[in-house]
């Protein structure tokens, strides 16, 4: 069986995207050990990927030029104006299908378009492109951004129009996949019903990393570390958690002498958080790590994983640090809207709040702690959800489709 994937994002550090499509690569191996797999890889970037990390047969990467001509700038200016048309968005696009379609595509039976960032480059850049008739196309977030959860954009006349391209890419693939069951039933309905949606989570497998550098990982300084590594924007409720973290620290002797709460974060108001529990030794508000250094404290040094999902009303998409903490058999305290994703994944209740709650977050955080002081034991929070096994099956059930 020959494969092609063509991905947008394979940095071994620095996004979600990145680690999670290194890990669909080793599990499509995984699945599939004697199969031929090429990757195309377009990215935006100079960074070292360790591309050489990767269990695939062949990577054609290229750099795609981001910054537009003077003439891009000014046709884009008027066609904004008057037509409520990005020509950056055509000169991006087209930037990125010049690659596509210069691909032999016809010698693979299966090619997945993966995508990555607000933009979905990857997939818009398909359009019309013989190559999407066969691709089984991959949405990681709700696209346009206006449908975000979190997200404070305007629905333009330019959020109309992507959406209108992004109506033809999804009619034109072969395929159409999420990350997130929640994600995809919205997807299907959001473009007309005409076409389903299937769902293959995001996956993390080890194999993928160099995670030999610890240089910058904080020693543990207490018996039970709460841990938090991510980005705090999207209507994520990290005051609430951390309210009712300082309220415990204040009110419960038992918690105050034996734990804290590390947060590794970027994006939002950091320093606001700071300044806020500056009075709360507990609690650690530090700078973001590598992925190496960031997993290290994960897996070693923390006893529970705190996930944010997004908020404040609804999250339909499966955050991607979900299946790395799931591989690490500890549990995990999930602040979530009443409607989500994880919500309907995670069946012990004891591991997730709502978020709008704080004493319900309070209560339940309280337990937990209080349960890992007296034992710290293993706990798979999501069940099989992240197994190979179900990958198998998955991965094994959409191939059959197309």
């Amino acid at each position: 069986m020959n494969f092609l994937v063509i991905a947008q994002d394979l940095r071994v550090s620095g996004t979600s995207e990145g680690v999670v499509s290194r890990s669909f690569l080793a599990k499509l191996r995984m699945a599939y050990p004697d199969a031929v797999i090429d990757v195309l890889y377009l990215k935006n970037h100079n960074n070292d990927d360790q591309l050489e990390l990767l269990p695939v047969n062949s990577i054609q990467s290229h750099k795609i030029n981001l910054k537009p001509t003077f003439t891009v700038k000014w046709i884009n200016r008027v066609t904004r104006r008057l037509f409520n048309i990005s020509w950056y968005d055509k000169f991006i696009h087209k930037s990125y299908g010049k690659h596509m379609n210069a691909l032999n595509h016809e010698k693979y039976d299966h090619v997945f378009i993966r995508s990555s960032g607000l933009k979905h480059e990857t997939l818009l850049a398909a359009k019309d492109l013989p190559i999407l008739k066969k691709a089984i196309i991959n949405f990681h977030d709700p696209y346009p951004f206006f449908w975000y959860q979190g997200s404070l954009n305007e629905l333009t006349g330019d959020e109309l129009n992507r959406f209108h391209n992004m109506f033809k890419v999804v009619q034109q693939a072969k395929v159409c996949i999420s990350t997130a069951k929640m994600m995809s039933e919205d997807l299907e309905f959001l473009y007309g019903s005409r076409k389903r949606f299937y769902t293959l989570p995001h996956q993390f497998s080890e194999t993928v990393f160099d995670l030999t550098d610890i240089e910058h990982v904080r020693k543990k300084q207490k018996l039970v570390t709460l841990a938090y590594h991510g980005s705090i924007q999207f209507g994520r409720k990290i005051d609430v958690l951390l309210d009712a973290y300082d309220t415990l620290v204040r009110t419960n002797v038992q918690i105050k002498d034996n734990t804290e709460f590390v947060l590794r974060l970027g994006g939002g108001d950091v320093q606001r958080l700071r300044e806020k529990y500056a009075g709360n030794n507990n609690i650690a508000v530090l700078g973001t790590l590598n992925f190496s250094n960031s997993s290290y404290e994960q897996k070693h040094i923390a006893d529970i994983n705190v996930i944010l999902e997004n908020g404040p009303f609804y999250c339909n998409i499966l955050v991607g640090k979900a299946p790395f903490l799931a591989s690490l058999n500890k549990p995990i305290f999930c602040v979530s809207p009443q409607r989500s994703e994880l919500s309907n994944l995670i069946k012990n209740k004891k591991f997730i709040a709502c978020g709008d709650d704080l004493d319900a977050v309070r209560l339940k955080l309280e337990a937990l702690i209080t349960d890992t002081i007296q034992t710290k034991e293993n706990a798979k929070v999501f069940g099989d959800y992240f197994s190979d096994a179900y990958f198998k099956d998955t991965i094994n059930n959409i191939l059959n489709l197309s």
